[in-house]
């Protein structure tokens, strides 16, 4: 098993993306799976150490990474050090994120053993909804898996109070596992006004026209099963896989002290793989 962590490429702001790769040696060109964390996560999240190494045993080159602007450091990967990066994400800068991570691998695919036109996406929660974004409008992505995803960037917004947040120029997000208040500067809200079509999750979910397979738990208790069923409702060629019971990170938690995977993940890899294999 290769794995080069840490790796860092030019983000769309300014600040770096940090990449890990985790891939096989092979004779053969291996298809390439990008791995987009949701909101308040981060590529060395819980298990995803254990799902790289799960997809790369299983002949993929296993792509994870730290949108620009997450909150965490390079000198602490996996806590939220920089609370003003975090304040300053928006839906563009992961979007644009991606799109550079794609733009990498493809140019350095053969150092990893991996198949430039095999490039595959998966998005957890908020990840997802970066990853349909950017699955419709990249045509190197050619299959899709959602994980637990959200189906509107507008639902973020529904619940605040819009004119107090201007005025105050910022809310405060709380993290329930580290109980940091977390701000989300007005800036979000006015990128999204300001790109509210290219943002449109629900309609790029109508218009994907790759593979794409839904999966979602019944006992979400962070994005609701409904999102997962209106989003297949969208795209007649979509597939939904349901995990019976299964809650918004199936079955893992921060952090992951054990050497096997959840039982959801397991059967949510597993049937991730086998739909990427499918032709």
């Amino acid at each position: 098993m290769q794995k080069i962590q840490n790796l860092l490429i030019a983000g769309s702001k300014e600040k770096p993306i940090s990449l890990d790769i985790f891939y096989k040696k092979s004779e053969l060109l291996q298809p390439i799976i990008i791995f987009c964390h949701g909101f308040k996560g981060f590529k060395n999240w819980g298990h995803y150490d254990l799902v790289a190494e799960e997809f790369a045993n299983r002949g993929f080159v296993f792509v994870k990474f730290n949108f620009s602007y997450n909150g965490t450091t390079l000198e602490q990967p996996t806590d939220f050090a920089d609370l003003e990066a975090f304040g300053n994400n928006n839906f563009s800068i992961e979007l644009e994120d991606t799109g550079l991570v794609i733009d990498y691998v493809e140019k350095n695919a053969q150092s990893y053993h991996a198949d430039k036109n095999k490039i595959y996406l998966i998005g957890h929660s908020r990840g997802g909804g970066i990853t349909i974004l950017r699955t419709f409008e990249d045509k190197h992505v050619r299959k899709l898996v959602t994980w637990a995803s959200v189906k509107d960037a507008h639902d973020f917004f529904i619940m605040q109070d819009i004119e107090q947040w201007k005025a105050d120029g910022f809310i405060s997000s709380l993290n329930a596992r580290t109980q940091q208040k977390m701000p989300l500067y007005f800036q979000i809200y006015e990128d999204y006004i300001a790109n509210k079509d290219r943002l449109d999750i629900m309609k790029a979910a109508a218009n994907i026209d790759v593979p794409w397979l839904i999966v979602h738990g019944t006992n979400d208790e962070a994005v609701p099963f409904s999102y997962a069923e209106k989003l297949h409702q969208l795209n007649e060629n979509s597939e939904l896989f349901i995990v019976e019971n299964g809650n918004h990170t199936f079955g893992g938690n921060h952090p992951w002290n054990e050497n096997s995977l959840p039982a959801d993940v397991k059967l949510v890899v597993s049937k991730t793989i086998d739909f990427f294999l499918k032709q």
